[in-house]
């Protein structure tokens, strides 16, 4: 499969997972508790992996399959999320990025942001940037282990040849235990008011809430595709242009009413996009370089030769 229908994939599905959420909802609630969701995603992200990776491993015993604990230990660090992209990337993946492609960064995170912003009429231009500054320090602080997060990731996904579903099955096994961890230590801080999560584990479900659980159990698989066969920058452009389109998809659905910035941050990001991925020669009118036969400088060099 190729790399652009994934991300596409996850775009759309990054786009629904805050409108299924959303409308699984009542009256502004959730009837269910919504610390169950990642932990039944993980679940599923575990048995489809473990599924695909029995399938691959009849279908081809010499499937790679690294058991050393120095590199299952790694994934238990993935799952901590000790969580901007474009540094991180180049300094611990060693990959380069041309200066357009730098600059196509730096548009993207002013589309979103762009995309965000709410204008004059609706609140005061003086009280924009008016945040505390600690605001301003946690938020890249923020930034910084998110992207810290996702290159670490297409690290551990990249660092062997291992099967994907086989990192999948050590990724998400973890992810299923610490989720399990959360919801115990949520019930031991309530005094288990309501019982175990395990006895409450499926209460207010509804088909909108499997939804829920079902798409973003799938975005998770797609992100370690993309970790695996593309990068995490492709991923990051995937989740900031879902970002875009879930609001496209408020204005129809939650009557959201669209701005200008909305629309000029649209604009600024799929520039980005096409100067991130688009061919050099596509971006910049170069003219031909003019290069002289080998056949006429030969015979320019007989010429003075003979004229001697």
């Amino acid at each position: 499969m190729q790399w652009y229908l994934v991300a596409l994939l996850l775009t759309f599905l990054t786009s629904s997972q805050g409108i299924l959420t959303t409308l699984s909802q009542s009256n502004g609630k959730y009837l269910y508790d919504y610390a169950t969701v990642p932990f039944l995603a993980e679940v599923f992200k575990l048995v489809l992996s473990s599924l695909l990776f029995w399938r691959e491993c009849q279908i081809s015993p010499s499937t790679r399959m690294t058991t050393e604990w120095k590199s299952v230990r790694l994934y238990i660090m993935g799952n901590l999320k000790i969580v901007t992209t474009g540094i991180l990337f180049r300094l611990f993946l060693r990959r380069r990025l041309s200066n357009l492609q730098w600059m196509a960064i730096i548009l993207l995170a002013v589309g979103t942001t762009t995309s965000q912003v709410k204008g004059c009429g609706e609140a005061s231009c003086d009280s924009l940037f008016s945040a505390p500054i600690q605001g301003y320090m946690l938020g890249a602080v923020s930034a910084c282990l998110s992207a810290l997060a996702g290159v670490y990731t297409e690290f551990l996904m990249k660092k062997n040849n291992d099967s994907l579903y086989w990192q999948n099955v050590q990724l998400y096994t973890f992810g299923s235990i610490f989720n399990m961890a959360r919801l115990v230590l949520d019930d031991y801080r309530g005094g288990y008011e309501n019982g175990s999560w395990w006895q409450r584990l499926f209460n207010g479900y509804s088909i909108t809430t499997w939804m829920v659980v079902l798409n973003l159990g799938s975005t998770g698989l797609l992100v370690s595709w993309l970790m695996k066969y593309a990068d995490n920058i492709v991923k990051v452009y995937a989740t900031s242009m879902a970002m875009l389109l879930t609001m496209v998809w408020s204005v129809y659905l939650f009557s959201f009413k669209p701005t200008l910035q909305l629309f000029l941050g649209i604009i600024i990001c799929m520039m980005s996009l096409h100067m991130y991925f688009a061919p050099p020669n596509m971006l910049l009118d170069l003219p031909p370089q003019v290069r002289a036969a080998p056949e006429s400088l030969k015979e320019v060099t007989f010429e003075r030769r003979a004229d001697s």
